[in-house]
């Protein structure tokens, strides 16, 4: 049996079909009430903190998603993600971040789409060190940097660096997951591209966040919108001011139409499982 394959016995919510879905998102729910440092009080924290354990920082992005999916698509991923993952190992998760480093031309359209708004690489760090200098004053001693924002790679690692530095020897541990998606499986992939896989650099608004937006918030999906689209040039490299056959109309990278909430189901269990197990391993 592959990893796929038994993704319906390793996945602990017994998804499977619009009942199953319906399930797991009123139980995501649930979690969020548990997990989610907004919606805790102060007492709860403290006890995580006392029983040593860990706590999620989801870092998203406010950037444009096509024409069908809303700017908080990167945040709504990479909070339903931190909440998954934390529920299952009694973590707390602290509030998610809403902006993230600009938006990329190649990779998430570029800053001309009304409604996209990024920080500086300096001013993410700064906000992001901060946050994590706070969870370390509470007693925080296991933390885990998430992001599902192409662009936010390397802006985490410096953050988390500069916490880190002066603190190697207070068993402090801090694990930076850039790539949310990484993880995913040949198999996975063969589920939702078949044999059209693009790469992962238009990957923008385009099947996989379609899918997973379809399953986790399908009330926040438009798919009499959604379109299949492509920049009339693709080069391998930025130009600014950003030509405008260097990016589509709206703003998604590739074939959104091909987007089910079947997909996003298998291709989100897989993401819990690994990151679950990856945070088991690395802050024991």
């Amino acid at each position: 049996m592959t990893r796929m394959e038994s993704m319906g016995e390793s996945t602990r919510d017994g998804l499977g079909g619009h009942d199953g879905a319906m399930r797991y998102r009123e139980q995501q729910r649930l979690a969020k009430g548990r997990c989610l440092l907004t919606e805790v009080t102060w007492p709860v924290v403290r006890d995580a903190v006392e029983r040593g354990a860990g706590i999620i920082v989801p870092v998203g992005a406010c950037e444009q998603h096509g024409y069908h999916m809303p700017l908080s698509t990167d945040t709504i991923l990479v909070t339903e993600l931190a909440v998954a993952v934390a529920d299952r190992l009694g973590y707390l998760v602290a509030p998610p971040s809403n902006y993230g480093f600009r938006s990329r031309p190649l990779s998430g359209g570029g800053p001309t789409y009304p409604g996209t708004i990024s920080l500086s690489a300096t001013a993410l760090i700064a906000q992001v060190a901060d946050i994590l200098d706070e969870l370390v004053r509470h007693g925080f001693k296991r933390i885990v940097l998430l992001s599902m924002h192409l662009e936010n790679q390397n802006m985490l690692w410096e953050a988390a660096w500069q916490t880190m530095r002066g603190r190697e020897h207070e068993g402090l541990r801090i694990m930076v997951v850039e790539q949310g998606f990484a993880s995913i499986s040949e198999r996975a992939i063969e589920i939702l591209f078949g044999d059209e896989f693009p790469g992962w650099e238009v990957e923008h608004a385009a099947v996989m966040e379609t899918s997973l937006m379809l399953f986790l918030r399908p009330d926040l999906v438009h798919m009499d919108q959604a379109v299949d689209d492509a920049a009339e040039r693709k080069t391998t490299y930025e130009v600014l001011p950003v030509p405008a056959d260097m990016i589509t109309a709206s703003g998604g990278l590739w074939k959104a139409t091909r987007g089910t909430g079947e997909k996003g189901e298998a291709v989100w269990a897989e993401l819990v499982d690994y990151l679950e197990g990856a945070v088991r391993m690395e802050m024991a």
